[in-house]
């Protein structure tokens, strides 16, 4: 059975693609040095579980979509500040949730489900800010993807 090194793969694979990534992830994010500055915009990916469904997997992912948001945005006259801040926080939060959006979109209808990696589900988006060491800023996007069961009885 490759089920889950096909998922993960699959999933790096298509994340890498995207313009608004420059790093892919597996595993605890706790043990990803979010320091280092040159790996943003970083995606970070996790399965933490499948059931078996007759003869697919069902597969729970989360990915993390994050930038380093930088503080020191000037604006174009006609932004109010009061809204925007003085940094690219909103920015961020729409190219990171872009990213989820694309990847969601090829597991509903694109390349991915032609490939037999199905979204099943509805798809949750939370938002988040400064959640690590640095003030980074991003989405987590849980999900459910049905794969083939490939195992044989024999």
């Amino acid at each position: 059975m490759q089920g889950f090194y096909n998922l993960s793969n699959k999933i790096r694979e298509t994340l890498q693609l995207d313009a608004f990534v420059n790093t892919v992830t597996f595993g605890d994010i706790f043990e990803i040095d979010l320091n280092k500055s040159t790996i943003f915009p970083l995606s970070h990916v996790m399965i933490s579980g499948a059931t078996m469904q007759s003869n697919v997997w069902n597969f729970s992912v989360s990915v993390l979509c994050m930038d380093i948001v930088d503080e020191s945005k000037e604006f174009p006259e006609g932004i109010p500040a009061e809204f925007r801040g003085t940094s690219n926080e909103q920015d961020v939060l729409n190219t990171q949730m872009a990213v989820a959006n694309r990847l969601l979109e090829l597991l509903l209808r694109g390349d991915l489900y032609v490939e037999k990696y199905q979204l099943d589900g509805n798809p949750q988006l939370e938002f988040f800010v400064d959640r690590f060491e640095n003030k980074l800023a991003g989405v987590t996007a849980t999900f459910n993807v049905l794969v083939p069961n490939d195992m044989t009885i024999c």
